[in-house]
């Protein structure tokens, strides 16, 4: 028997793609097409090809606002993830409290952005802050407005706060999805608790982690209100990622051109940099 197709499903469909264009596409090919001009204003645009490319390539700042990103970026992967594990095998799975561990994980993440940074804002300050008086009290010369070191170690407790949550709900479904089979199977076996998490509960757990990483690798690149409103990026440039030095550059000297190159470089490194990172991570899974 032959099977109808009903196409007309498919104008459905136009709405979201119309949607898409104008949020995504066209506002994408508006920068494709500052990358290779100049403009003075008044809607003047002068050629110049790759020019901008290769001056954000070859610009020693662009370097160094490139490393402090993947600084900040691996540190917090590497203190976000495997805290974010440790505490999800601590949650409950069963009874009355995990409705409240679940809840009290959720509300970091509901608080928004530039509320995330003004609160670490005041509650670092060094001198009327909770956090920078105790630790002047403790006997640590702490000041994150003033010292490059500070300034980095306020910015990533703030970010292992903010969304350590995210990666928490991440792996506690992942381990709520894991049959009880497997651990009768496994007390039935003697089996250690370390063996139980090497062997069951984390590869159980990969495609979750593995979406985890990435979102947090993703976020991580387009952090740009939570550190502008705790540091402006200083002191001095120590805290200038890549978002706070594309709007630095865009918006405070208003070099559009350039601004418009960086963007696409910038887009695409965290493109290759998810591709690759996915790609080996999931290489084996049709085989498992």
């Amino acid at each position: 028997m032959n099977k109808t197709w009903n196409n007309r499903a498919w104008f459905m469909v136009l709405p979201v793609l119309a949607l898409v264009a104008f949020n995504a596409v066209i506002p994408l090919m508006t920068v494709v097409n500052y990358s290779v001009q100049e403009t003075f204003g008044n809607n003047i645009f002068f050629f110049e090809g790759v020019k901008w490319f290769q001056e954000v390539l070859h610009s020693e700042r662009f370097h160094a606002a490139l490393l402090r990103q993947l600084a900040f970026t691996g540190t917090i992967l590497l203190i976000e993830i495997p805290l974010g594990v440790a505490i999800a095998l601590t949650m409950p799975r069963q009874g009355p409290w995990v409705s409240v561990c679940l809840v009290l994980m959720a509300l970091p993440l509901l608080i928004p952005w530039n509320v995330v940074g003004a609160i670490w804002n005041i509650f670092a300050l060094p001198d009327i802050g909770l956090l920078g008086r105790t630790l002047n009290g403790m006997g640590f010369d702490y000041n994150y407005t003033r010292q490059p070191f500070a300034a980095w170690f306020t910015l990533i407790l703030m970010d292992v706060w903010h969304w350590t949550s995210l990666v928490v709900l991440l792996a506690y479904a992942g381990l709520s999805s894991i049959a009880e089979p497997y651990y009768q199977a496994a007390r039935i076996d003697s089996a250690s608790r370390w063996a139980v998490f090497r062997y069951i509960q984390l590869p159980k757990m990969k495609r979750v982690l593995t979406i985890a990483v990435l979102l947090r690798f993703m976020d991580s690149f387009m952090i740009y209100t939570e550190p502008f409103v705790l540091t402006g990026g200083g002191p001095g440039n120590s805290t200038t990622l890549l978002s706070i030095d594309l709007v630095k550059i865009a918006l405070g000297q208003f070099d559009l051109g350039p601004a418009a190159a960086m963007s696409i470089i910038y887009f695409l490194i965290v493109l290759l940099l998810s591709w690759v990172f996915y790609t080996l991570t999931m290489r084996d899974e049709d085989q498992s």
